[in-house]
């Protein structure tokens, strides 16, 4: 076995003991309490004069909003996510650990959908899913994203999420129905972050400059697409807010910044590693607020 048969051997049989099944694990009819969405201190809002304005209801309900909008990014870039796999192991030996770990990805990236889907009905009634462009510009990732661009990607998404989900499931603030979603992700996205990282690693030997220049840019530009994509103008609308206000506010909110460079911390260091972090991609992430 090569190193990325050895790592998606020890994943499935990772997989084999700590799957998490969402259908059952979660009282889906038990009624939501009165808990935030997602931890204060991540709201888009936080530490700006707009959210000390807010009364405790309206901050709740900013969050339950904003926690509905980030899972509804989160499925979009699973069903991304889920076809350049599907693409990648097209051709692979279906007796290969790397081609069943590669379904085994898909099929927990597929209860995550759901799940996702299932919890943000139950906390809004309002449906959210990214701008025309973001999701004009995902139909081209995925159908031209090939090698280390696809699996950096695809790290980009589960790394900025898990750290913002690890501290919304420790967080009794949360409503519980979010805090177990949470966590039932983390859990698994683990594995898929392990396995992004080393296929990252095994595409880029002997990857000239040039090829990693270009890679390097499209990672950094797909994470400007996926994290401007996560509360979008109409979550302020829709939590009864000045969206022009708090647009403005959001976009300037340092506290929100700080947090999102703490989370993508690790991840910044793994692409400098690989060579995957030059000039013009820290550039992106600054602009994005990554970095």
């Amino acid at each position: 076995m090569h190193g990325t048969d050895e790592t998606a051997q020890r994943l499935l049989d990772s997989s084999a003991r700590l799957s998490r099944d969402p259908e059952t694990e979660i009282d889906w009819d038990a009624p939501l309490g009165d808990g935030y969405g997602l931890s204060p201190e991540w709201s888009t809002l936080y530490g700006t004069a707009y959210w000390e304005e807010l009364t405790e209801v309206q901050r709740r309900e900013l969050t339950r909003h904003e926690a509905a909008s980030v899972a509804s990014t989160g499925i979009w870039f699973e069903l991304i996510l889920q076809q350049l796999i599907l693409r990648d192991v097209y051709a692979l030996n279906p007796a290969g650990a790397e081609f069943q770990w590669s379904l085994t990805e898909i099929a927990d990236e597929c209860r995550h959908s759901i799940m996702f889907a299932r919890a943000t009905g139950r906390l809004v009634d309002v449906e959210y899913r990214p701008r025309p462009l973001a999701r004009e510009l995902g139909r081209a990732f995925k159908t031209v994203a090939t090698g280390e661009s696809a699996y950096a990607a695809i790290l980009v998404a589960e790394e900025v999420l898990d750290v913002m989900q690890r501290d919304w499931m420790r967080d009794r603030r949360v409503e519980p129905l979010v805090r177990t979603v949470n966590h039932i992700h983390v859990v698994e996205e683990s594995r898929h972050m392990v396995f992004a990282r080393e296929e990252t690693r095994q595409r880029l030997i002997g990857a000239s400059g040039p090829r990693r220049w270009v890679s390097a840019l499209v990672i950094a530009l797909a994470a400007d697409m996926i994290v401007s994509s996560m509360v979008t103008r109409a979550v302020y609308a829709n939590a009864g807010l000045d969206a022009d206000r708090a647009v403005r506010e959001a976009r300037h909110n340092e506290h929100h910044r700080a947090l999102l460079r703490s989370s993508c911390a690790n991840l910044m260091d793994f692409l400098g590693e690989v060579g995957l972090l030059t000039p013009a991609a820290t550039r992106v992430y600054r602009r994005t607020g990554l970095r």
